[in-house]
């Protein structure tokens, strides 16, 4: 991977090689509910144990502000045995004595994990003392999570000054996919864009719109969109304050010759609950006590059609409120439409955030993307074109 330093560079024998792995996992009565990120920071563990290092695996879990039973690694550490299918072993801190005689304890092929470094208030601080305490236990520091690269802790950021530093298999994939769909992919490229406010993406929209062929505009921001327009809203959610904003990033659209799909339909009710009478109006017949939850059957069509002649799609934010059905349609639609044409060979899909996995994983679909970011905040930092301090250390080093 061409301008940072990768695993190949590493020879792992006898060396203490302190992983910055993100094991934030979702737990429920103490075990955990979706193993995706064990799953993925898997290989950066096994091939450095394999090839004779001490792995020492470094995360936090959850936002405690002081030591917090509940939000104990050790149950995160049982459930990364059993998907690496090899023992890892457990310190009740990640500084300190006890950590330090576990790593001391440690032979060649070893994996150790850590207790929560957000344990410390040192950690989020990026306090150099407590920097200094995780490095001692360390001769290397590879960071192998992507998703708290936007964040500059001790442990995401602060030890790439202190120790030789290297991206791991998942950053790397991570780095490798979004590269081939912001700086140098197969045109045209799509963009869609959803959610719930433009102002939360409004970095987003601006860095997309130097980068993208065509934006696709979908969720309660398209609604905002249309307003700007002039077309009735309803009680839809609306960021009416923003009409300008909209206005100018169409113009802007329009100025640099780039595509903009907004809904042409939508499905409308006057209540949002599970499965609320609802019936679908072209934009513009929203009656003024409906709100639009989803975009309608044409719009999906349409989107269809464009993602049909796209060759590589980013896909950030859901169409509609797609966790209440029936408003969950036009998502469930276009997802499964991407995943045909991905695994027909004829669109390269990345997709990330939060809300964009879960619907993916709703409409059975993101095992067929290209690549599914489990990065939320990252994810959208670097599509906004920011620069991440857990991966700018990497760089700095090239």
């Amino acid at each position: 991977m061409s301008g940072f330093h990768t695993l190949d560079e590493v020879d792992a024998r006898g060396k203490r090689v302190l992983v910055r792995a993100d094991l934030n996992v979702p737990m429920e009565n103490g075990r955990v509910t979706d193993a995706t990120r064990l799953e993925r920071t898997a290989a950066t563990v096994t091939e450095l144990a394999d090839n004779g290092g001490r792995v020492i695996i470094l995360s936090h879990l959850g936002r405690p502000k002081q030591r917090t039973p509940e939000l104990s690694l050790k149950p995160v550490a049982q459930a990364l045995s059993e998907v690496i299918h090899r023992p890892v072993g457990f310190a009740d801190d990640c500084i300190g004595a006890a950590a330090e005689s576990a790593v001391g304890a440690m032979t060649d092929g070893d994996v150790l994990c850590l207790e929560n470094t957000r344990f410390h208030r040192g950690e989020e601080k990026n306090d150099p003392a407590f920097v200094d305490a995780l490095a001692r236990l360390g001769d290397i520091w590879v960071n192998d999570g992507f998703s708290v690269s936007h964040r500059a802790h001790a442990s995401t950021e602060g030890l790439g000054h202190k120790l030789p530093a290297y991206a791991g298999r998942s950053l790397e994939a991570e780095l490798a996919a979004l590269g081939a769909a912001l700086e140098s992919p197969q045109r045209p490229l799509a963009a869609i864009v959803g959610g719930a406010k433009v102002s939360t993406k409004l970095d987003l929209l601006g860095n997309l719109l130097n980068r993208v062929d065509i934006l696709i505009i979908g969720g309660g921001m398209a609604n905002t969109f249309l307003a700007a327009q002039g077309r009735p809203v309803g009680k839809s959610l609306c960021e009416h304050d923003l009409a300008e904003t909209a206005l100018g990033i169409l113009h802007k659209a329009k100025t640099q010759n780039r595509e903009i799909v907004l809904p042409v339909d939508a499905v409308a009710a006057r209540e949002f609950k599970a499965n609320a009478p609802s019936r679908v109006v072209p934009v513009g017949g929203v009656e003024a006590d409906e709100m639009m939850l989803d975009v309608g059957p044409r719009t999906v069509e349409h989107v269809m059609s464009v993602l049909a002649r796209s060759r590589t799609l980013v896909w950030n934010g859901p169409f509609g409120a797609f966790e209440t059905e029936p408003f969950d349609t036009a998502t469930v639609e276009v997802a499964e439409a991407a995943a045909e044409l991905t695994q027909a060979g004829n669109l390269v899909s990345i997709a990330g955030g939060g809300d964009t996995v879960a619907a993916l994983n709703a409409a059975n679909a993101a095992s067929r993307f290209t690549y599914v970011s489990t990065a939320g905040g990252a994810f959208l930092e670097w599509m906004e074109g920011k620069a991440l301090p857990g991966v700018e250390i990497l760089r700095a080093r090239a």
